[in-house]
């Protein structure tokens, strides 16, 4: 008897469920690196690299625990491409009795899964992904009955499951489920936040950076100073650098932007909790005991955790309720093109060249800068959220579909009508200022919402409201920025609009 086990580039972890309860005699793991997947949208080269790189440390891995591994790189010269078409390989060399897989993180590659029984004449069992908190069904029992989904209400359903930051009678530590009003203070002048670790590239990984210069030097970003963690190993050092360094702080500082400091005091991990390198919930835990230690204020260690079990369950709870047309959703009717500085980040805004040049340089930036930022640029020009969706996805070493498309679709760009979100998160330039020191180093004024050195974003967010009233004017959280705009004489209007109106045709 023979099982094979295909084992994904977002699968890299020991307890997955497709590996349980398996004769390891009898198995063999197929691990692929395949084009399809690799160029599906033009991924960052740093990601590809990762990917590629942590594939092929975790088929090592698995042969030293006992198992069987076939592993298709990219450049052997059998390589079919895809998926399935490695698959039906497999299948000829090895005839299997069956097929065990861990289920797919994204609608398309379910499709694939989906097929394989018909086509290669094998039973396939799909296996659940029991790396996350909740199940489709929980999050489909609590989601059926509500008009509105609300992440809040269903953290602290998570927060009941796994019991963290409850206290001996089932209540939140503290007394409140939330502590997001305590984390919104910009950084102080001068700072020096921790640095993550960064990992040399061992032999396997510069292998992985030749094939990826030479196969997709032509995509974003770039390969220099890559220093990713590639193993669980490594990951973990990174996690440790963050629990004791940067955590204490993330709290008062999540929100905060600072020119030059990408990482401030974020941890950096979602690539890793993403592709399987680390467990969502040990980490939890890690920072649950810090708290308990004394060692992280409460702020700091809920408002992480809420990313984790709160926002991270959430977003693919409702990618997987909402089907693979969820992508497709255009509540706003925007149909913009994203502009060509999102690629090469020359632009004279300020905040706009930090956040795209960082992300160019490190597959990465923080959710305030992807939200407030790169996602609210994109909102006040109308850009298409399709092309919007696809360039999050491109860009960032963590964006795969479920965790990438609700947070970009739904809650930057509104694309859904308020399903995920109950507002559009649009912001004027005084949301930038408050939050980083990038309007002192801009060309434009941030005061100033009219004239050639204005702020555009400015008389963009007036334009934005103005120009979608139909659809937004009865949002209650929109109530007092449409009493203020109604408050303005006709000619203010009309001279922001006009000032959009010029911003929008240069672009």
């Amino acid at each position: 008897m023979t099982i094979l086990i295909p084992v994904l580039g977002d699968q890299l972890s020991d307890s997955l469920s497709s590996l349980r309860d398996v004769d390891r005699s009898q198995a063999v793991i197929l691990m692929m690196e395949v084009i399809d997947e690799a160029t599906y949208v033009r991924h960052h080269q740093r990601k590809i690299a990762l990917l590629f790189s942590a594939m092929r440390h975790h088929a090592e891995r698995l042969r030293t625990a006992g198992w069987t591994v076939e592993y298709i790189r990219l450049d052997d010269p059998q390589n079919e491409g895809g998926f399935s078409a490695e698959v039906a390989r497999a299948v000829e060399r090895h005839s299997p009795d069956r097929i065990i897989v861990t289920e797919a993180g994204e609608w398309r590659v379910r499709a694939m899964f989906e097929s394989w029984e018909d086509r290669f004449d094998c039973a396939v069992e799909i296996r659940a992904d029991d790396r996350f908190v909740a199940t489709h069904a929980e999050f489909e029992e609590w989601a059926a009955d509500k008009k509105q989904l609300r992440m809040e209400f269903f953290y602290r359903v998570m927060r009941r499951k796994t019991g963290l930051l409850l206290d001996a009678e089932g209540k939140p530590e503290g007394g409140q489920w939330n502590y997001d009003a305590e984390n919104r203070k910009p950084a102080k002048k001068g700072v020096r936040p921790p640095r993550p670790l960064s990992f040399a590239p061992d032999a396997i990984t510069r292998e992985v950076l030749a094939l990826v210069a030479a196969r997709f030097g032509d995509h974003i970003g770039h390969l220099d100073g890559f220093d990713f963690a590639v193993t669980p190993e490594d990951a973990l050092a990174q996690r440790e650098q963050f629990l004791t360094h940067a955590l204490p702080s993330f709290g008062d500082y999540q929100d905060a932007m600072v020119t030059g400091e990408p990482f401030l005091w974020h941890a950096v991990l979602s690539p890793y909790l993403n592709c399987g390198l680390l467990d969502p919930i040990d980490l939890c835990r890690q920072v649950e005991a810090r708290y308990h230690a004394g060692q992280v204020p409460l702020n700091a260690a809920e408002g992480f955790i809420r990313q984790v079990i709160g926002w991270r369950e959430y977003v693919r709870g409702l990618y997987w309720r909402e089907g693979p047309a969820y992508t497709e959703r255009n509540f706003l009717n925007a149909v913009r093109d994203l502009p060509a500085f999102y690629w090469t980040g020359q632009t004279d805004m300020h905040c706009l060249a930090q956040a795209i040049g960082e992300t160019i340089d490190h597959a990465y930036a923080h959710h305030i800068q992807r939200l407030m930022i790169t996602g609210n640029f994109a909102l006040l020009i109308g850009a298409d959220p399709a092309q919007v969706q696809r360039w999050y996805l491109e860009v960032y070493a963590d964006a795969y579909e479920w965790v990438e498309a609700p947070n970009v679709l739904g809650m930057s760009q509104f694309g859904d009508g308020g399903l995920l979100a109950s507002k559009p998160y649009a912001s004027s330039g005084a949301y930038i200022q408050r939050m980083s020191d990038y309007c002192g180093h801009c060309r434009y004024d941030v005061k100033q919402r009219v004239g050639e050195d204005a702020c555009p974003f400015n008389a963009l967010y007036w334009d934005f409201l103005a120009r979608n009233r139909g659809k937004l004017g009865d949002n209650q959280r929109l109530g007092m920025p449409y009493r203020n705009w109604d408050r303005m004489d006709a000619e203010t209007q009309d001279a922001l609009r006009q000032q959009a109106a010029g911003f929008l045709d240069r672009l």
